[in-house]
């Protein structure tokens, strides 16, 4: 058994992540993002996906990363169907 390196439980079934040759162990997929997901710069946020990165600043989206200053960000914006 291995201890969780974010909540300290003791558990069978943990997993070792290694990033930027860091080896972490977690006992659940939460533990790991509440440690290594990066925030947003903006909102505080966890990023869980691919987010917006910009002047070597994270953002969960356009729209924070605007907030902030970045201009030409954009989210995914729906067109009307062509007439």
């Amino acid at each position: 058994m291995a201890r969780c390196h974010s909540c300290g439980n003791d558990y069978a079934r943990s997993f070792e992540v290694t990033k930027a040759g860091r080896s972490y162990t977690f006992d659940c997929f939460e533990c790991a993002i509440h440690v290594l997901a990066p925030e947003c710069a903006h909102c505080g946020v966890k990023i869980l996906g691919h987010g917006v990165e910009a002047d070597r600043e994270m953002f969960c989206c356009s729209h924070c990363a605007r907030h902030s200053g970045v201009r030409g960000s954009v989210d995914h914006v729906q067109q009307s169907p062509p007439a």
